[in-house]
C-alpha cells in the first residue's frame, strides 16, 4: 500500500521528517518496505525556467523553423530554433536549456544538447505541455501568464513540491489502515496529536430533480447503500492537484469525476462507485443477486457469466456492476456523461471476497471489502465525493443522500482488565497511560474503575473485537521496544510424549538431507484427478480452481509434479523426500495421516571423468529405506511384495500386519500421466505408524566389542521365487547368538543356470561378545545355515 507524505500532512500536523515517521510506522505495526522521494511530474522539470521571447524571426534555411532570442534570467540571452506554429515575440515560455533531461509523456526521456538545426545553432528547446509531461496537448508550445518572471524554476512556478512515498506491507487484519486516514490515525494515536478531517459542513442539495431510489433486496450481502445524483456535470480532464496526488501513489487519472472516487478512496478508505445516470433505465437502482448463468460485460471489456451468490448494482432491467469488484462497460462515466449517480456502500466482506476470488479480479475497492470496510464512512465520504465533483466538474447536488441501513452496526462492546493487561504485556504500565492510549485510537471508554474499562470500539476497527485485541492495540502504541526484556526466566517442567515427533522428524530429515537427498514442501490441495478414490476424497466446497479442488490422498502425485518441472528445465538427477499430510473421509469422518515420502530418478551420481554415470534402481532406493529403518531402530520387520495401480513392482516392510512402507518403482502409466519419461522409485513410508513402531525404543549405550567378527560367504542356487528377505529370515532364525549381520553381495539370473533359477552371493557377519571364535564354531553355525537353506528353501551349494 502507497502513502503519500504530504498527503498524510493534510490530516496530521507534525514536524517530523519522513524518515522520522517511517521509523514510528514500523514501531507501532505498520511496516515501510521502503520511503522513495517521488515527484508527480517525472524529473521534477528540473532544469526547465520561464523564459521571454525577446525576438522571433524566420530560418533561413526552413520554412517551418525560427529562430528566437530568449532571456531565461542570465547574462546573455539563448538563441533557441522552434518549430511550433505560435512561438511568438514577447511571450513567456518554458524553456529546456543545455543538459537537461526531458520527460515526454509519450516515448523515451531525452537530454537537451547543444546543436545546430539547418545551419543555426539552438541552445535549448521551448516545451509543449506533453514534451515535459504536464499535459497531453501538443499543438504548440506552453505560453504563459503575463506575471511569470524569466529565469523561475519551472518546478517552482508551478509550484511542483517533492513529495515522499511510504510502501507499507499491510498485514490482512488492519484493514483501518487502508488509506491515508487510518494511517494518520495510528499516527496521530502515537504523537498524542489531532487529526483535521476534511470540512463537508458545507454539503447541501442544491435541488430534487433527479431522485433515484435504491431497492435492496439482499441486506445480509449489503448491509449498508448511501447513494446521490449530481446533474449538469462536465466530464473533462482532471486538475493539476487531483492528478498530481494520484500520480504520486501510481493511480493512473482518467477523468474528474472518476479521478475523484478514486481520490476519497485513497484518503478516507471507503470505495465509491459513479454511474452515469441515463443508464439507470427504469429510474431505479436495484441491489439484487445475479440470477445464475447471467451474462455481464465488465470494465475490462470482458463478457463473463455470473454465478448465482454474485451481488449484482442493477438498473431496473439488468446489471451496471459487481457490487464491491467492478463496473460494468455500459455504465461507467464517459465524455458524454451530464448526470451522475454516486454510490457510497458497505458491503459484507466474505460475498465481495468469493466474488472477487470467482473472477479472478483484484481491484482497489475489492482489496479494502475483503477486509472489511467502516459502516459508518458511507455518508461522510459520499458528501466529501460530491462536493469535490462540483469543485472539479461543475454540476449541482440534484437529491437527498439516500440510505439504506435497516440494521445499524454497533460498536464492538469490550471490557479491560488492568491486571491481565499487565500480564500480557509483561511490564505494568500506568493506568493513566492505558487509557490515553485507548482514546487516542478512538476508543470510547464508557466506565472506568480500579479494575479495568468498560469500552467501545468504532466500527472502523474491524478486527479490534476482544479484550486481548485491545491489549495489542495499547501495546503497539506503547512501543514493542520499550518493553525491557526479563533477566529471569520462570516455566514450569512438562512431559512431552515420548517419542519426541519433532526430534524423530529431525533426525530422519538430516540422514536424509546428508545423503544429498533435497526437501521439498508440495501443496495439501490438488485436482480430483489424482485421486485413489474421489468417494474418499476431501472435497473443497469453494475450489479456486479446477486444478485445486480436493484435498491431496498421496503425496505420489505433487512429488511427481515437482520432478516434472525439474526435469523440463534439465535436472534429471532427483533424490527428493517430503514430510506432509494425507487426507480421507469416511462416512461423516474426516481423517488425516502424517506421511514421509522419498523420491529418486535419473543417474545415481553425476559422471567423471574417473567413473561412468549410472542409473538408480529400485536397490538403490531400498538401501535408503533401509537405512531410515535401521536409524529409527525399527525391529521385528516382515518384507513381502505386493501389488498396486502404482507400482510395477514393489514392496513393503511390516510389523505384524501394520504396513509401516510400501516402496518400489512407480508405473509407467502413471509416468506418462505426468509426462515423465526417466523411471521413478518411489517409497511412502506411513508416519504416524512408524511413530507407534518405535514408542517403546529405548537409547542404551553398547560397548564395543574388543573381539575380532569374521566374514563367511555362500554361494546359492535358489528358485526365483525366493526373496533374500526369505533367506534373511531364515538364517537369523536358525542362528541368533552369534549372527549379526546377513547381507546379499551378487545377484545372477542366465541362460548357464537350470529354468526357473537363481544365484545369490550372500556374506553372513559372526560375533562372539565374550570370546574370540574358533573355526569349529563358525563351521558349526555355517553347516546349520546350509542345513536349514536345503531343507527350507531346497538351495543348493555353489562351489
Amino acid at each position: 500500500m502507497k502513502i503519500s507524505y504530504n498527503w498524510l500532512s493534510q490530516f496530521i500536523q507534525t514536524s517530523k521528517t519522513p524518515e522520522e515517521i517511517s521509523l514510528i510506522l514500523t514501531d507501532i505495526g505498520l511496516e515501510v518496505e521502503s520511503l522513495d522521494k517521488v515527484q508527480a511530474i517525472p524529473g521534477g522539470l528540473e532544469g526547465l525556467v520561464v523564459g521571454y521571447v525577446k525576438d522571433c524571426v524566420q530560418h533561413p534555411n526552413a520554412d517551418r523553423l525560427r529562430i528566437t532570442k530568449v532571456d531565461v534570467g542570465r547574462a546573455e540571452d539563448l538563441q533557441v530554433v522552434c518549430g511550433a506554429a505560435n512561438v511568438a515575440a514577447g511571450q513567456k515560455v518554458i524553456v529546456a536549456t543545455v543538459g537537461t533531461t526531458v520527460y515526454p509523456v509519450t516515448g523515451e526521456p531525452f537530454k537537451i544538447s547543444k546543436s545546430k538545426i539547418r545551419g543555426e545553432v539552438s541552445e535549448g528547446m521551448i516545451c509543449a505541455e506533453d514534451e515535459i509531461g504536464l499535459g497531453h496537448s501538443h499543438e504548440g508550445i506552453m505560453v504563459l501568464d503575463e506575471s511569470a518572471v524569466p529565469g523561475t524554476a519551472a518546478g517552482v512556478f508551478f509550484e511542483i513540491k517533492d513529495d515522499y512515498l511510504f510502501e507499507i506491507g499491510l498485514t490482512p487484519n488492519r484493514a483501518d489502515a487502508a488509506s491515508h486516514l487510518g494511517v494518520a490515525r495510528d499516527l496521530a494515536a502515537y504523537l498524542r496529536k489531532e487529526i483535521t478531517m476534511p470540512d463537508v459542513s458545507g454539503f447541501k442539495p442544491d435541488n430534487l430533480k433527479l431522485p433515484i431510489p435504491v431497492d435492496v433486496m439482499n441486506d445480509e450481502a449489503c448491509p449498508r447503500y448511501s447513494s446521490l445524483t449530481i446533474t449538469g456535470v462536465q466530464v473533462t480532464e482532471s486538475p493539476e492537484w487531483l492528478k498530481e496526488k494520484l500520480q504520486v501513489i501510481g493511480v493512473r487519472p482518467i477523468n474528474n469525476v472518476v479521478d475523484v472516487t478514486n481520490y476519497v478512496l485513497h484518503e478516507l478508505g471507503q470505495p465509491l462507485h459513479a454511474f452515469d445516470s441515463s443508464a439507470i433505465t427504469g429510474g431505479k437502482v436495484v441491489v439484487r443477486n445475479a440470477e445464475d448463468g447471467e451474462e455481464f460485460v465488465t470494465l475490462d471489456g470482458v463478457t463473463r457469466k455470473l454465478h448465482q451468490d454474485d451481488l449484482m448494482i442493477c438498473n431496473a432491467e439488468r446489471p451496471m456492476c459487481i457490487a464491491g469488484v467492478f463496473g460494468g462497460a455500459e455504465s461507467g462515466v464517459k465524455e458524454t456523461t451530464t448526470s451522475v449517480f454516486l454510490e457510497s456502500a458497505y458491503f459484507n466482506a466474505v460475498s465481495v471476497r468469493k466474488t472477487s476470488k470467482r473472477y479472478g479480479l483484484k481491484t482497489d475497492a475489492s482489496f479494502r471489502f475483503e477486509r472489511g470496510t467502516d459502516p459508518e464512512m458511507t455518508v461522510y465520504a459520499l458528501k466529501r465525493a460530491a462536493m469535490l465533483i462540483k469543485e472539479v466538474a461543475g454540476g449541482e447536488i440534484s437529491s437527498e443522500i439516500a440510505d439504506f441501513y435497516p440494521n445499524t452496526v454497533s460498536p464492538f462492546a469490550v471490557s479491560l482488565s488492568f491486571l491481565r493487561t499487565n500480564r500480557l504485556i509483561g511490564e505494568e504500565i500506568p493506568k493513566e497511560t492505558v487509557r490515553d492510549i485507548i482514546e487516542a485510537l478512538g476508543i470510547r471508554v464508557v466506565s472506568e474503575s480500579s479494575d479495568g474499562l468498560e469500552l467501545e470500539v468504532p466500527s472502523y476497527k474491524v478486527d479490534v473485537t476482544r479484550e486481548v485485541d485491545v491489549i495489542e492495540e495499547v501495546l503497539r502504541i506503547y512501543g514493542y521496544n520499550t518493553i525491557a526484556i526479563p533477566t529471569q526466566i520462570r516455566a514450569s517442567m512438562n512431559y512431552g510424549t515420548k517419542p519426541d515427533k519433532e526430534a524423530v522428524r529431525n533426525h530422519i530429515a538430516e540422514l536424509l538431507s546428508s545423503n544429498a537427498f533435497s526437501e521439498i514442501l508440495t501443496n495439501s490441495l490438488t485436482k480430483s484427478a489424482y485421486s485413489d478414490s474421489l468417494e474418499t476424497a476431501v472435497k473443497i466446497l469453494n475450489p479456486l480452481s479446477s486444478d485445486l479442488d480436493v484435498m491431496r490422498q498421496s503425496l505420489l502425485y505433487t512429488g511427481l509434479e515437482a520432478i516434472a518441472y525439474n526435469q523440463n528445465r534439465r535436472n534429471a538427477d532427483l533424490k527428493f523426500y517430503e514430510f506432509g499430510k494425507v487426507y480421507e473421509q469416511q462416512a461423516a469422518a474426516f481423517s488425516e495421516t502424517q506421511r514421509l515420502s522419498i523420491f529418486m530418478t535419473g543417474a545415481r551420481q553425476s559422471a567423471q571423468w574417473n567413473h561412468d554415470s549410472k542409473p538408480v534402481s529400485i536397490y538403490n532406493l531400498k538401501a535408503v529405506v533401509d537405512a531410515v529403518m535401521r536409524r529409527l531402530n525399527v525391529k521385528g520387520l516382515s518384507e513381502a511384495e505386493f501389488s498396486s495401480a502404482f507400482f510395477s513392482q514393489a514392496s513393503q516392510y511390516k510389523k505384524g500386519d501394520k504396513t509401516l512402507v510400501s516402496f518400489g518403482s512407480v508405473a509407467k502409466n502413471v509416468l506418462k500421466k505426468m509426462d515423465i519419461e526417466n523411471p521413478v522409485y518411489y517409497a511412502d513410508f506411513d508416519w504416524d505408524m512408524v511413530l507407534k513402531a518405535i514408542r517403546k525404543n529405548k537409547i542404551s549405550y553398547q560397548e564395543v566389542s574388543k573381539f575380532p567378527a569374521v566374514r563367511r560367504d555362500l554361494s546359492l542356487l535358489i528358485d526365483r521365487t525366493v526373496t533374500f528377505s526369505q533367506l534373511k529370515q531364515l538364517a537369523f532364525r536358525t542362528e541368533k547368538s552369534l549372527l549379526k549381520e546377513v547381507n546379499v553381495f551378487d545377484v545372477y539370473e542366465g541362460d548357464k543356470l537350470p529354468a526357473g533359477k537363481k544365484s545369490y552371493a550372500i556374506s553372513f557377519m559372526l560375533q562372539d561378545e565374550e570370546k574370540t571364535l574358533t573355526d569349529k564354531q563358525i563351521d558349526s553355525v555355517m553347516n546349520k545355515l546350509i542345513f536349514t537353506f536345503g531343507k527350507e528353501v531346497q538351495a543348493e551349494i555353489r562351489k
